[in-house]
């Protein structure tokens, strides 16, 4: 008889890997932080306003403007009247119970761009060189839009002028109609832009 003999394969077991020891720059990489958001810097606090006509003991007071260089200004303000379709229906038919509504509302509006200063205790009187008052029906409030632009050379701003014209103007309109409408409404109003002097230009937002 024939012996077999036993075949033995060897088998080779896969060596373990070496363990590499954690050095500490892998331990700190494994350990990094969550990057952070850097913190956003705090904006500059704003120059507080002070009031002009304020003075330090917390009494009203004219300001001093001698000092001011003379340059041309500009202000535009706007006022609203509403009233009912019906009343300024009759207002643009020139049916108003005194007459000519409008006419009397711009004569009013300049008259008092003028006095302005003996109606605001601290205000200059100003040599005024120009008041225009534009009056004009709007069907969609229903009412009438009063815008006055006053200019002057001078060392102050007009926008006080601005406004005050404004503002008669659209009384007088109340005072031509009341006897149609009591109930009209005077709003709006605003200074629209300014121009010239120190602190610049402006205009109002929508």
């Amino acid at each position: 008889m024939i012996k077999r003999k036993k075949i033995i394969r060897k088998t080779t077991k896969a060596k373990p890997k070496a363990r590499t020891k954690a050095t500490p720059k892998t331990k700190a990489k494994a350990k990094s932080k969550p990057a952070t958001r850097p913190k956003p810097k705090r904006a500059a606090p704003a120059a507080k306003a002070e009031l002009s006509h304020i003075d330090p003991r917390g009494q009203a007071h004219m300001v001093d403007v001698s000092a001011k260089n003379l340059t041309e200004r500009i202000a535009v303000a706007e006022g609203r009247v509403i009233m009912r379709k019906e009343t300024l229906d009759t207002v643009i038919a020139g049916n108003a119970m005194k007459g000519d509504v409008l006419g009397a509302a711009r004569l009013a509006g300049i008259m008092a761009a003028k006095r302005t200063h003996g109606l605001i205790p601290l205000c200059h009187p100003l040599p005024i060189t120009k008041v225009e008052i534009e009056i004009n029906p709007e069907h969609a409030l229903p009412g009438y839009l009063v815008q006055a632009t006053v200019k002057v050379t001078g060392q102050t701003g007009v926008e006080m002028e601005a406004l005050v014209a404004v503002s008669i103007a659209c009384l007088t309109i109340y005072d031509m109609a009341k006897a149609i409408e009591k109930g009209m409404r005077i709003e709006g109003v605003r200074l629209l832009e300014k121009s010239g002097g120190k602190s610049g230009d402006y205009h109002a937002e929508n």
